[in-house]
């Protein structure tokens, strides 16, 4: 029995239909932090066991909710033998930065994997612990949010030859940690209906999203991203944009455009893909000032948002526009405080203001510490037809950067130099490394033989450094 189709973000269906869904594209799977980890599985064989198996009721609930798919999208979902994938071997030792695997295959498709296929970093978190420290794994997992988050941590164990330790699941407890969680949300921004739950991304599986999904309803929040959850549940699927959308399109403005002029609903504009100040926002204003009565938003990700808004509002009146302010990515409880506090400030409405919140809701609520954010978990477009791209943002020094192209992954065998080098398929292996993309599978251990274990330095290799260059030329030519 395959993957429901709706079992994805609904940005995802919004994306492909102002997209080229049977276009070729590759993404690459990375963490940006965490240390030494391995890989404990076979990636290959788990990524398709991941693929949908669409049905006509999707469709039509797809339909119903404003996600009508095209022709383009429905055949796409179905080439699953035009996916390639390229990874690490089981067995493997990676370091932040260095892609553990890459997709490429019909847009669509290679898409709409990223919320199930990030999920891959609770396992490759417990297979770490395991074989680090068992004493400290016993504490991690003495108790797990549901029995599909409990299967897992113990097939894991079992990938990776270590005895199981004793695991209990407190499904209810879980619930009523969310619960508490988002009525204090909700009690801060004084309307359920300014919320909207974005955690598919940061749950460690389907059932465990379900949990909270339930505990949102509870507290009176009935949008999520989420569509198999909003059908299972009656809520409202909700999502229009991704950075890979503007990365597709190589600018803001003609994304942003693509976006507004291929779909009938109101679109929510991502600011910070290249720079939400110099390219974001004022791509968006362009488009919202040509006709300003659609209720189009902006929405706030990366970087200093206090900063953010406060000029996107001095902006909006001296342009005579007025954009709904959507506010994601690593808020909190305090941090909508202070963000309410600047709403009132600047007599922004509360109905033109809303919340997207994912981890703090769905991870911050586990006892359990293996969360996405912990390892930093990302898939991201890297390839688009022949055109490399690459998303830039507001935190480079955060390492936020992405890579382009068809990486692939380059471990140093003898001699100085990165640990590991991060190059493109087709390109031979430098002196002194061999390609571990796509070798035979290596014995598990956590003991990396010959290599100083404080080296952990990861770098490019020319063709993957001429690529950046040449990509920062071309969204910033007045850097140069």
């Amino acid at each position: 029995m395959g993957t429901s189709l709706l079992a994805t973000d609904g940005y995802k269906f919004s994306m492909a239909e102002a997209g080229w869904p049977l276009r070729k594209e590759t993404f690459y799977y990375a963490h940006r932090k965490g240390g030494l980890q391995i890989v404990p599985l076979d990636i290959p064989s788990f990524i398709r066991a991941l693929l949908p198996e669409p049905k006509p009721e999707d469709y039509d609930f797809l339909s119903r909710n404003d996600y009508e798919m095209g022709v383009g999208f429905k055949a796409a979902i179905q080439y699953k033998d035009r996916l390639v994938i390229h990874a690490l071997p089981r067995g493997a030792l990676f370091h932040p930065r260095e892609p553990i695997l890459s997709l490429t295959g019909p847009s669509a498709l290679v898409s709409w994997l990223e919320p199930l296929l990030i999920q891959l970093n609770f396992r490759i978190q417990v297979a770490t612990q395991a074989l680090a420290d068992r004493e400290e794994l016993a504490r991690a997992l003495a108790v797990v949010t549901c029995e599909e988050h409990k299967r897992i941590a113990l097939e894991t164990l079992d990938a990776v030859g270590v005895k199981a330790v004793p695991i209990r699941v407190d499904a209810e407890g879980y619930h009523r940690r969310v619960l508490a969680q988002v009525r204090e949300l909700v009690e801060i921004v004084e309307d359920p209906s300014r919320i909207f739950e974005v955690g598919l991304r940061a749950a460690i599986c389907l059932e465990q999203h379900e949990l909270a999904l339930r505990a949102c309803k509870e507290a009176g929040v009935v949008r999520t991203s989420n569509v198999e959850g909003a059908r299972k549940l009656g809520m409202t699927p909700v999502g229009t944009m991704g950075h890979e959308h503007i990365q597709r399109y190589g600018s803001d403005d003609a994304a942003f455009r693509a976006m507004r002029e291929r779909r009938p609903q109101r679109s929510s504009y991502l600011l910070d893909t290249y720079d939400t100040l110099a390219s974001g926002l004022p791509a968006a204003y362009r488009l919202m000032r040509e006709e300003p009565g659609l209720g189009d938003s902006i929405r706030f990700d990366s970087g200093n948002k206090k900063l953010q808004y406060l000029y996107a509002v001095t902006q909006a009146r001296e342009l005579g526009v007025r954009p709904v302010h959507i506010l994601e990515d690593g808020l909190d409880a305090q941090a909508t405080r202070e963000l309410e506090e600047l709403r009132r400030q600047v007599g922004w409405e509360p109905t033109a203001q809303f919340y997207g919140y994912g981890g703090h809701i769905v991870a911050r609520t586990m006892e359990c510490p293996f969360t996405r954010d912990r390892v930093a978990a990302v898939y991201k477009l890297s390839l688009s037809g022949h055109t490399p791209t690459m998303k830039f943002g507001n935190e480079a020094a955060e390492g936020k950067q992405s890579v382009p192209g068809s990486p692939i992954l380059f471990r140093r065998r003898h001699g100085s130099g990165p640990i590991g080098l991060i190059g493109q398929e087709g390109e031979p292996a430098p002196s002194g490394y061999f390609q571990l993309t796509d070798s035979a599978p290596e014995t598990l251990s956590l003991v990396a033989q010959g290599v100083d274990p404080k080296d952990q330095r990861v770098a490019y290799t020319p063709a993957t450094q001429a690529l950046v260059e040449e990509l920062r030329r071309r969204h910033f030519p007045q850097a140069r």
